[in-house]
């Protein structure tokens, strides 16, 4: 019996000793908008390093850039290209004045992220009045994935 019970023991103690659980990781999105502030028909440039854990994403499902001019319901969305590195780009001129939002849509290894950056082009214009967010029952179906 007691030959029973410490074989017991010992396959409870082997069972906790098991693999270690591994610590879920998340997908990151470092966006950057260079130059912050620039002229009419400009380049301004979009980058969006995406990482996973450590891990430098190439293959991500999507990688798109929603920008609009503040205070519109016109918002454009543009697929990004990889580059090199985990890092997606865009280069775009701006032919309006004003204060706009971009939103870095990406969506990799089941997880999507979304950072927003404000840049300007010329003078500003009045920044928008709930800072560019949109209440849920205001998002269509595409803007919820």
């Amino acid at each position: 019996m007691k030959r029973i019970m410490l074989f017991c023991m010992a396959l409870i103690l082997l069972a906790g000793c098991g693999k270690e659980e591994e610590i879920p990781k998340m997908l990151n999105v470092d966006l950057a908008v260079n130059p912050i502030h620039a002229k009419v028909d400009e380049p301004v440039k979009f980058q969006a390093k995406v990482t996973y854990g450590d891990e430098e994403v190439t293959d991500a499902d999507d990688v798109s850039f929603e920008i609009w001019l503040a205070n519109s319901k016109d918002h454009e969305k543009i697929p990004a290209k990889h580059k090199e590195n985990g890092i997606y780009e865009l280069e775009k001129t701006f032919e309006e004045e004003g204060t706009y939002y971009v939103y870095a849509h990406v969506t990799a290894r089941d997880m999507h992220n979304m950072p927003k950056e404000k840049f300007v082009i010329g003078k500003p214009s009045p920044p928008e009045q709930n800072g560019g967010k949109k209440d849920m029952d205001e998002m269509n179906d595409d803007e919820m994935k």
